[in-house]
């Protein structure tokens, strides 16, 4: 899938792993951010995309982040569809017992390219019916 990237920094996201689904993405500031714990920053990345039509581009948590310093998305995972034009900003929560620093050039997400498809709702006065039926969260046991 082909992507136009504007990049303020000049650099782009790059794989950093032969098997790596995602690429990751860098802070662009003038000056560091620091994220108390339990605080919610929105880091820029200087990054402009032009994504596909029928495409979009998720924005993920690094694992090394959140494990080591209890570094995660706001939202969990971010949508950035195809008519989206701006900068990429992420949302970073702290949900470690210690401040955080985030510096201009540091790795902060990634991002992993998808196709979709868009649905076609139809209002139905009953649903086929399967194994697992209504059963919800937990309903398999622990």
């Amino acid at each position: 899938m082909k992507i136009n990237v504007k990049t303020l920094s000049g650099v782009l996201p790059q794989y950093e792993t032969e098997g790596a689904s995602g690429m990751d993405i860098r802070a662009y500031l003038d000056e560091p951010v620091c994220i108390a714990p339990g605080g919610r920053r929105l880091i820029p990345t200087g990054i402009f995309l032009e994504i596909p039509a029928g495409c979009e581009v998720q924005v993920r948590a690094r694992s090394g982040l959140a494990v080591k310093y209890g570094i995660g998305l706001v939202n969990g995972v971010g949508t950035i569809d195809s008519d989206y034009r701006g900068e990429i900003k992420v949302p970073l929560i702290n949900w470690g017992e210690e401040a955080f620093l985030v510096n201009n050039g540091d790795r902060i997400a990634q991002m992993v390219a998808a196709r979709y498809e868009r649905m076609d709702l139809s209002t139905a006065d009953e649903l086929s019916g399967t194994g697992r039926g209504a059963g919800g969260f937990g309903h398999t046991g622990r």
